[in-house]
């Protein structure tokens, strides 16, 4: 059997930068076992599988450990295969997903995402947590989401300089860990920890803006947004929030295209 692969990366203009993610058309569904497979081998943060379904494409995302709910950066991706390489035509794709029907539209080279957001609730964070966030400023704001931690930090220059104990973070009992501050010359800014999927720091993460969005969306009295994930390959994201939806808009490049033989 050979598939088509592709390696885009998402929310940068530029190759090398943003988040890198496989995105494999599919004509019927795979085993979960194989995709799961094919993902440990691309051993990249996603791979995002998609098959057409009449006028929607049904979309699936896995780490290289486990199958995930929602991955942004990846439907970036995908939209980005179907308009740039496999001819797709109309204003918008309607994805179906674990997380519900996610459209992408495009506008020139920008992609943008309309997807549900993820509301931040105040918490006690647990003790595993503090110690695992070992800086110099101890001044943080702790709140959960459905999959994630978000720590707000006092500045930029103290989000930069964290480095997190990634063996405590995979104690945790949500999937990850997002770290954020005010912005230098963005909004906002931000950092996302993974462990416990096998990924230490996400280069960009879009499903982290859906809880990032209405943090700061709330405390900056401002509907629309400006972000950067702050790790090394950097991502650049633009948000407008509409109530329960947060639409998330960024660019992709392709990287690579070839064929999986198995």
């Amino acid at each position: 059997m050979q598939l088509k692969i592709f390696q885009v990366d998402a929310f940068t203009s530029k190759l090398f930068g943003g988040n890198p993610a496989a995105v494999i058309p599919l004509e019927e569904w795979l085993e979960d076992a194989i995709m799961q497979k094919i993902a440990l081998e691309n051993n990249l943060s996603e791979t995002a599988f998609f098959v057409k379904k009449e006028n929607e494409y049904q979309l699936r995302w896995f780490t290289p450990v486990q199958e995930v709910r929602l991955c942004g950066h990846a439907t970036l991706a995908s939209a980005h295969v179907l308009y740039h390489h496999l001819g797709y035509k109309a204003p918008a794709i309607k994805f179906t997903t674990l997380s519900g029907p996610l459209i992408v539209e495009r506008q020139g080279d920008l992609y943008t995402m309309n997807f549900p957001c993820d509301f931040p609730q105040t918490v006690r964070a647990p003790q595993v947590l503090k110690d695992a966030l070992v800086s110099e400023d101890r001044t943080r704001e702790y709140y959960a989401g459905t999959d994630d931690y978000l720590v707000v930090l006092p500045n930029q220059k103290e989000l930069e300089k964290i480095d997190p104990d990634s063996r405590l973070l995979r104690q945790l009992d949500k999937r990850g860990v997002i770290i954020t501050a005010p912005g230098e010359e963005v909004d906002f800014v931000s950092r996302c920890f993974y462990p416990k999927l096998n990924i230490i720091e996400d280069p960009v993460t879009g499903s982290a803006h859906t809880l990032l969005g209405p943090y700061w969306s709330n405390r900056l009295s401002q509907t629309e947004l400006e972000a950067l994930q702050l790790s090394q390959r950097v991502g650049h994201l633009h948000l407008k929030l509409m109530q329960a939806r947060v639409k998330i808009s960024g660019n992709a490049v392709t990287f690579m295209e070839g064929n999986i033989h198995f």
